[in-house]
């Protein structure tokens, strides 16, 4: 018969039953004959393995067809102050934020609601926290996750926790989750080692308007972090400004020779600098250096030649004075040849050898006495 209509609902799924678009019905899996006169009937089907029921009709059956609900769909209802962690056969796999009223078909698995009052604590348990941490290695996402701020603070670090601005306490290592919702929750990790710090590129005129160019390297570390970030807001780039208003101070009173002749000066000054700007603030400076300090370019070549003369200079004066000792050693060696004929009898020998090394052959004619007297002029006594 033609006015005889046949509805399918499969063993998976669940079907809605209209008159004209007018909810009649739920229809349970299998086969459905309804007269349809007037062609008026349809049916609507939903699979439970998207057991969430996100539906116009959510609301007329929840305040008119409470038996309806109960019968086919789980009811889980969340307050303003709670989340409401959804599991399926105890896997947890939805965290549903506060006011939610949600109905999802019973039947495909086991539906179970588990609430959380975050109205004072709110930060998650040890226990929740693993949980959520290794939901991805389950092979199914869980839905919701971003509502949690799921925060791993390494070792020898700490973490500054922050709540809508404050700075609450600090995080030792280890694995943190936080509600977000109705708070704006933050944690900003803090390496408590000793960390360089590098102020380059600083060009500063000194007293005597030389312009240098300075790279300086500083190693600090958080001495008290909650002092620390209670004074400032960035701590780090706090201590880098004083680092460079140190330097300038430092640069600018002096003139180029006191810089160049001893560099500690700089170290020094920036030291006293630090220690007065930052004394209680949270922050400990454990060392600090200039690492390069770079004159301009025709500054160079101007000093390059005053090293070139001084050492010039002090090359003439060295030569000049060894001249003079090498001449007064010649009077002295003089004056006692002059008044001892053996003496200078030795230094003739002497000169004979150092001739006698550069010569191949000597035809002697005479006698050997014949070559001294022939080579030296003795003196007559």
């Amino acid at each position: 018969m033609k006015m005889l209509k046949r509805f399918t609902v499969k063993k998976n799924e669940r079907g809605l039953l209209y008159s004209e678009g007018d909810f009649l019905a739920i229809l349970e899996p299998g086969t459905h004959r309804h007269f349809d006169f007037h062609n008026r009937l349809s049916v609507e089907t939903f699979s439970l393995n998207a057991p969430l029921f996100e539906h116009r009709l959510a609301g007329y059956l929840r305040q008119s067809e409470p038996a309806l609900v109960e019968q086919y769909f789980t009811r889980m209802d969340v307050g303003s102050d709670e989340v409401g962690l959804r599991y399926e056969e105890d896997w947890l796999v939805e965290i549903l934020p506060p006011g939610s009223r949600q109905l999802y078909w019973k039947g495909q698995a086991g539906q179970r609601l588990e609430r959380q009052d975050f109205s004072q604590d709110y930060r998650l348990d040890a226990a929740l926290v693993a949980r959520l941490s290794q939901s991805n290695l389950r092979g199914r996402t869980l839905a919701g996750l971003d509502a949690v701020l799921m925060v791993q603070v390494p070792a020898y670090q700490v973490g500054v926790l922050k709540v809508d601005g404050v700075v609450l306490e600090l995080l030792p290592a280890g694995q943190y989750g936080f509600w977000r919702y109705n708070r704006q929750v933050s944690v900003e990790l803090i390496d408590t080692r000793i960390q360089a710090l590098e102020v380059s590129g600083q060009e500063i005129l000194t007293r005597d308007k030389v312009s240098l160019r300075l790279n300086l390297i500083a190693n600090w570390r958080y001495g008290d972090v909650l002092t620390a970030f209670s004074q400032l807001s960035k701590p780090q780039e706090h201590l880098y400004r004083e680092l460079q208003f140190g330097l300038r101070a430092a640069v600018g009173t002096r003139s180029l020779d006191e810089l160049l002749e001893n560099k500690q000066l700089i170290d020094e000054a920036v030291n006293a600098h630090l220690a007065a700007r930052l004394a209680d603030s949270g922050i400990e400076v454990t060392g600090l250096g200039v690492r390069d300090i770079i004159l301009p370019g025709e500054m160079k070549t101007l000093l390059a030649q005053v090293v070139e003369a001084e050492k010039s200079a002090q090359a003439n004066v060295i030569r000049r004075r060894e001249e003079t000792s090498a001449t007064r050693s010649l009077l002295n060696t003089a004056k006692v040849m002059e008044d001892n004929p053996v003496a200078l009898r030795l230094k003739e020998l002497e000169t004979l050898e150092r001739v006698a090394e550069r010569i191949d052959r000597i035809s002697v004619f005479g006698g050997l006495d014949q070559v001294l007297n022939g080579l030296v002029t003795l003196k007559q006594a």
